[in-house]
């Protein structure tokens, strides 16, 4: 197919370039045992103290450890207000007893305990991370039992960090999960670092992973049958995207290509010009748009391949 459209089509979103009917992949080895945690900790538990000290922690951690953390609004049990619980969770590629001393020399302040920790096979991990709840491994071999957990209509917008968020930041952003409009909304922190710290911008379209401290999403959700509404959830989405703007990455603001997100700019119906698409494009790929672009110009100058969102070809001259 061409190195250039290789290359392309390895996180160059899809619906631009063609139909993908098959793949070759390269696996790699993970270890026999692999171990999973979560620590659980609300703002009256030091919350925004541990998130704040994550940052500079969890980019750093070996490669064999995945960290994230996952915020939404509760009740307290103090006083019946809402507060705002954080789970730290991770991934590790081996056992309880190398996971512990690793956790408490790099970040003792999370307190893990062997009780925090569930020894499993990947594929089990896989499962749990995906939310499947007590199914057999079974059910990955089986297409027609992977319905997919039904979610209510939700907004996802994303953020890449590059600089450590204050306390003080963090706040402002913690405290709007507690407003009504946020009740069914979570916050992801996700960490970069590891091998993902040394693969060059240029090596794919996706060029977020050198330099980059952890990925934010923001999924906001609703009930179906509360989508006459649906405009105070967008609305709250909008004015905690805007409230960020200070905090995360810019020049351009980098969006994640997977949480297509309309609000950064979209293509006409027709023809759209190389400086609209410009728009986002280069919130989702920076300067690798340009190499997309002439890949797209290439393989298909008609734009037989388009959505909201689709790389544009460049229009020719005659």
């Amino acid at each position: 197919m061409g190195e250039d459209l290789f290359w392309a089509i390895r996180g160059g979103g899809g619906g631009s370039f063609g139909i993908v009917l098959m793949w070759k992949i390269s696996l790699v080895p993970v270890p026999e045992t692999v171990t999973s945690f979560s620590v659980t900790r609300t703002l009256e538990q030091n919350a925004t103290q541990l998130v704040h000290r994550w940052q500079y922690i969890a980019h750093d951690l070996p490669d064999d450890v995945y960290p994230s953390i996952i915020l939404r609004s509760i009740n307290s049990t103090q006083d019946g207000r809402k507060t705002v619980l954080a789970a730290f969770n991770s991934l590790f590629l081996g056992t309880i007893d190398e996971l512990l001393p690793l956790m408490e020399q790099r970040f003792p302040e999370l307190g893990l305990t062997r009780q925090n920790c569930t020894e499993m096979s990947f594929v089990e991990a896989i499962i749990l991370n995906n939310g499947i709840q007590n199914q057999p491994l079974e059910i990955l071999l089986n297409a027609t039992a992977r319905v997919p957990i039904v979610s209510p209509a939700y907004k996802v917008r994303a953020d890449f960090v590059k600089e450590p968020i204050s306390e003080t930041g963090l706040n402002g952003l913690f405290s709007r999960l507690t407003d009504d409009a946020a009740a069914m909304t979570i916050l992801v922190f996700a960490a970069y670092g590891g091998i993902m710290d040394r693969i060059p911008e240029n090596a794919t379209p996706f060029p977020h992973r050198a330099g980059t401290l952890y990925h934010i999403f923001y999924d906001v959700g609703w009930q179906e049958e509360d989508s006459i509404h649906s405009q105070r959830y967008l609305d709250w989405a909008r004015r905690t995207y805007d409230y960020m703007t200070p905090f995360v990455s810019k020049s351009p603001r980098a969006a994640y290509i997977n949480f297509r997100d309309l609000d950064i700019g979209s293509n006409n119906i027709g023809y759209t010009s190389y400086a609209q698409a410009r728009i986002w494009g280069r919130k989702y790929f920076k300067k690798n748009f340009d190499r997309l672009v002439q890949v797209k110009t290439e393989i298909d100058p008609e734009n037989f391949f388009k959505h909201e969102q689709s790389i544009p070809p460049l229009r020719k001259v005659h």
